[in-house]
């Protein structure tokens, strides 16, 4: 059980460098710069090898809940490592840990929240897990499987395509708004909202 007044987590997965900012895999990082924006606030190096922004969710008073945005500049599947560092410098349960991330076996822009469970081949993820275990939220933002015989690893490292750019604002927005939920209400109350 975790006490409501200890702080969240979210960690938007992706690889920084300009040259991935708009990959598929990068769509953890879209949804955190968006909650950041929402917070009026900037991005800022922080000594775990990410990037954070501090504030809260909810509506002010004492029910808003404190939360760190963090962006890990150490790749993608070496995730783990920034994301164990910022849970031990802000005490941060595991279970108010939230990892948001791309996902293969969903369709495109669909959303599914979750507690726990397997990486399902996500090395993000898999690294996290590897130091954490597997008792943190996801909030798993449907990027599709690669079309035809594409190769798994170039389709996510790939940017979005011209048809799917169309919808992404609205659904990191949406997504935005799952974690934003989640961390408000709770999990039950925003699978019950967003999952698709």
């Amino acid at each position: 059980m975790t006490d409501d007044t200890s702080p969240w987590l979210v960690v938007g997965l992706g690889n920084p460098g300009g040259e991935y900012a708009g990959n598929r895999h990068n769509v953890g990082f879209m949804v955190a710069d968006l909650l950041a924006e929402r917070m009026g606030a900037r991005f800022k190096a922080h000594k775990s090898r990410a990037q954070v922004v501090e504030g809260r969710v909810g509506p002010p008073g004492p029910t808003s809940r404190r939360v760190v945005i963090a962006k890990p500049m150490s790749f993608m599947n070496l995730s783990g490592g920034p994301v164990t560092a910022l849970r031990d410098f802000y005490k941060v349960p595991v279970g108010h840990v939230v990892a948001v991330h791309d996902e293969l076996d969903i369709d495109y822009g669909a959303l599914r929240l979750k507690i726990g469970g397997g990486d399902n081949g996500h090395n993000g993820l898999k690294s996290i897990t590897k130091s954490l275990g597997a008792d943190y939220c996801r909030v798993r933002f449907g990027i599709g499987r690669p079309p035809g015989r594409m190769d798994v690893a170039a389709f996510v490292l790939k940017d979005f395509s011209a048809a799917e750019r169309r919808e992404l604002d609205y659904f990191v927005d949406r997504a935005a708004d799952a974690v934003e939920t989640l961390i408000a209400d709770g999990l039950e109350r925003a699978q019950g909202t967003y999952n698709s």
